[in-house]
């Protein structure tokens, strides 16, 4: 048994969260990951109105019967989505979990909390790790620098970071960055966390919702296939390496650059068109370095059970063999 503080809290079989993952987290992906055992997520934010919303939640309940969650990143936009609506809404939907990610969660975080929802809260630094336990998260996600999306600004990996964080949060703690097999997993538990959080890897699996020219992309990609792109804007994101990325980061490092020169490149409505298209050079594909761990595409199901066996196998025999 993998039993942790994650498994008991959150209601699951295995100590694996499917990240929120813009355009990805649909009910499909969520209810083969909780399925399987682990804790599937939908992104708020991938509906285009709090109502459709509503209707994905109802489209995941007739998938799974296990516990899943939605999550709802709050960015800073000159024109912000509707945020208290989509909160509002999953509260009234009956979802027990819920994972937080962004900028000023507080508000967000302690409606949830009245209502008795159970906060999971992604970041990428111990002192914000500390600030969202204060806040009333029941669990934090520590993002290190491995991880696709936004690592934040500080550049430290999970073997630093992931023991940092334990070492001062009191919640329970997953892991997130570079997370893709029976290994990371390990490797998770010994440093402190209570489970893993992956992201990039159930994008290559059979349920995930993109295209398969998407999911072979990642396949094919090793670890060294991504780019830090925003550097310069003080909003890192580590995406694929491909001609929009290169191109992303060539014109921000010249020395005049504004975001305004980039923006054409990276909307989130290009990110969408190569997830459903399969045209890998028609915009940004956001991957994290675990792509070099990433070598076939199953199914969810086939995937935790092969993690879980594998981080079985490696705590009973070699680890087992070293006592």
């Amino acid at each position: 048994m993998l039993d942790t503080r994650i498994t008991k809290l959150l209601g699951i079989q295995y100590p694996i969260v499917q990240g929120g993952m813009m355009w990805v987290g649909r009910a499909e992906l969520a209810s083969a990951v909780s399925n399987a055992g682990g804790l599937g997520i939908l992104t708020a934010l991938t509906q285009p109105t709090p109502d459709d919303l509503r209707r994905e939640i109802d489209r995941c309940r007739t998938m799974t019967d296990k516990p899943f969650g939605v999550n709802l990143t709050f960015l800073p936009s000159v024109s912000p989505p509707p945020y208290a609506e989509y909160r509002k809404e999953i509260i009234r939907s009956g979802v027990k979990i819920v994972e937080t990610a962004g900028h000023n969660p507080r508000e967000h975080v302690e409606e949830f909390k009245s209502h008795g929802l159970t906060v999971l809260h992604k970041c990428t630094a111990v002192r914000h790790a500390l600030s969202a336990e204060k806040m009333g998260a029941d669990v934090i996600s520590i993002d290190s620098f491995e991880c696709a999306g936004h690592p934040g600004e500080d550049d430290v990996g999970g073997l630093v970071l992931i023991p940092a964080a334990a070492d001062k949060v009191s919640v329970p703690l997953l892991a997130s960055g570079g997370m893709g097999d029976g290994r990371s997993l390990v490797a998770a538990l010994a440093l402190g966390a209570d489970g893993i959080n992956m992201g990039t890897r159930f994008c290559a699996t059979v349920e995930a919702p993109i295209h398969q020219n998407v999911k072979q992309f990642i396949v094919d990609n090793d670890e060294r296939a991504t780019r830090l792109i925003f550097r310069k804007f003080k909003n890192t994101g580590r995406t694929a390496l491909n001609s929009v990325s290169q191109q992303v980061v060539e014109i921000s490092e010249r020395p005049d650059a504004r975001f305004e020169d980039i923006q054409h490149l990276v909307s989130g409505a290009k990110g969408r068109h190569v997830l459903e298209s399969g045209e890998l050079e028609a915009g940004l594909v956001w991957a994290g370095q675990v792509q070099g761990l990433i070598h076939d595409i199953p199914t969810c199901e086939q995937l935790m059970g092969r993690i879980v066996a594998q981080a079985k196998d490696i705590i009973r025999t070699r680890l087992g063999a070293m006592t």
